[in-house]
């Protein structure tokens, strides 16, 4: 039997052939819908594993649990009952997906998340304050990083997220916390000669890419939380001088760090630092008003990030722990960032939509590969400080749930959804 070739189908059946194109053309907003609901299913089991994870309190070396510092022992140690209700720049990041999530799908629990964890830390923190005695890092007290405001990683994405908490919750308390990491970060924080952040650790002044979403996110809503236009130009300031210390452009990527003592940069294109990047742009750019000097410099330069990182996608649609490296393993935080990059600037018009693919197929790489049935989120790396030691950044474990990489996943997914959502209606 001669098999029928769809030239022959086209040209014998031609009726039937038209009603077959009025089928698909009427069927691709109804496949359309049916994947963006999908999509919003995997976001919220990603978000829902996180609330069901989530114990706000303490709890001692036993493992008793307490709900509130009034209930703990005098001299009793304790840590936080689950690490959602740390005080963390990755809790900040966390609260921030949450939030958005809660306004893509109209749910005030996911809202809730956000405002409970930070009246946590502020109806806590008093109690581990009056302990401190510096017999240790600020850090290894609990909520120590709220009071001391040490480095950018203590308040910079916390406030970020606060700020969008203010919005629904009046507290003069909160407004004071904002009102000293504000005066730290523009007279408090070590800068280099030309204003540019940086760390005092490892080496003395030290630029980290990371710290240009401890800064820049904060920034640019102090801006619109004050009105004043400083915190924009700082923000845009920062973008511009990172860009100038840790760009490589012969190979469209960044390198982690900086030394600001030998002149140096690091050895490493580590790939969430890359994506610390990405995200900073995107905050700054959403609320940059139209025509504000410096706004299209900001732009071209996020441009210029995703056209060079969009040549280290791979196959599945990640990108590797070392983005120029194809032996190190595909990470999951840093693919999210991406994704959620190329997807909100597509999304703004920030870049060209030819991009789409990029991010559509990061997104299905990330469903496929990284995000299990019921919501858990696989092979994220841990902390990560700076090292001049390849193999440090290759063997840097990589775990389920890490908190460093599973608010990403969530704003990856809605920003994907609303490229779908767009896509759509053209």
């Amino acid at each position: 039997m001669k098999p029928i070739l769809p030239f022959d189908f086209m040209y014998k059946n031609k009726k039937t052939f038209s009603i077959f194109l009025i089928l698909c053309f009427l069927g691709a907003p109804i496949f359309a819908q049916q994947s963006i609901q999908e999509d919003e299913a995997v976001v919220r089991k990603v978000a829902d594993f996180i609330l069901s994870e989530t114990v706000l309190g303490f709890k001692d070396e036993k493992g008793k649990e307490f709900k509130d510092f009034k209930t703990i022992p005098k001299e009793l140690e304790v840590g936080f009952a689950s690490k959602y209700g740390e005080w963390h720049y990755t809790n900040g990041v966390i609260n921030l997906a949450m939030m958005h999530l809660s306004k893509l799908t109209g749910e005030q629990q996911y809202f809730d998340f956000a405002k409970n964890h930070i009246a946590f830390g502020f109806d806590n923190y008093k109690f581990f304050q009056n302990r401190f005695k510096n017999d240790r890092p600020h850090h290894r007290y609990p909520l120590g990083q709220l009071w001391t405001m040490l480095e950018l990683d203590d308040f910079g994405a916390i406030s970020a997220s606060m700020l969008e908490v203010m919005a629904q919750v009046d507290r003069q308390d909160y407004k004071d916390y904002i009102v000293n990491g504000a005066e730290r970060m523009s007279k408090g924080q070590v800068r280099l000669y030309d204003q540019t952040l940086v760390r005092t650790f490892p080496q003395e002044m030290t630029l980290w890419a990371d710290d240009l979403y401890m800064s820049v996110p904060f920034l640019s809503r102090l801006a619109v939380y004050t009105g004043e236009n400083k915190y924009f130009d700082d923000a845009i300031l920062q973008i511009l001088n990172f860009d100038k210390y840790l760009w490589n452009a012969s190979n469209g990527l960044y390198y982690h760090c900086y030394y600001s003592d030998t002149e140096e940069n690091g050895v490493a294109h580590w790939a969430r630092s890359n994506g610390w990047l990405v995200l900073a742009q995107v905050h700054l750019l959403e609320r940059l008003p139209e025509g504000y000097p410096g706004k299209e410099k900001v732009r071209k330069n996020l441009e210029k990030q995703l056209i060079g990182l969009s040549r280290y996608q791979d196959s599945d649609g990640l990108w590797r722990q070392l983005l120029d490296k194809n032996d190190s393993y595909q990470e999951t935080s840093a693919s999210a960032m991406f994704v959620q990059g190329f997807a909100k600037a597509i999304n703004e018009g920030w870049i060209d939509k030819r991009f789409a693919p990029v991010a559509l197929r990061g997104w299905e790489g990330l469903k496929k590969i990284m995000i299990t049935e019921d919501g858990q989120v696989k092979d994220i790396c841990v902390g990560t400080g700076i090292s001049d030691d390849l193999v440090f950044y290759y063997t840097r474990p990589a775990r389920a749930n890490e908190k460093h990489g599973v608010g990403s996943v969530i704003d990856a997914g809605i920003e994907v959804i609303k490229l779908k959502e767009s896509m759509a209606k053209k």
